[in-house]
């Protein structure tokens, strides 16, 4: 069995919520969308029992290109990451 779809989430949820696709749909739409924002005003997104998501600065640091050996510079940069919180580890492991 492969990674689940979308649509395939969307149909499992709204079987256990008993809520309409279209409803579920808006829902994880507009989860989505608050998430970026606050990530994006606050640094940080919690997703409670999952994790959360975080805006990261990354410093600048030397690395290689693969295909010739040469050091090259790599720029600093903000990323955003997702910290898994210790109940999902401990559910999943």
């Amino acid at each position: 069995m492969g990674k689940m779809t979308k649509t395939e989430m969307l149909s499992a949820l709204s079987e256990v919520t008993g809520l309409s696709k279209k409803d579920v749909k808006t829902l994880l739409d507009a989860m989505t969308e608050m998430a970026y924002k606050e990530v994006k005003k606050s640094g940080e997104f919690s997703l409670a029992g999952l994790g959360k998501l975080v805006k990261v600065n990354r410093k600048a640091r030397e690395g290689r290109n693969p295909a010739t050996g040469e050091t090259i510079k790599i720029p600093a940069k903000t990323v955003v990451k997702f910290r898994v919180a210790k109940a999902a580890k401990e559910a999943v492991l």
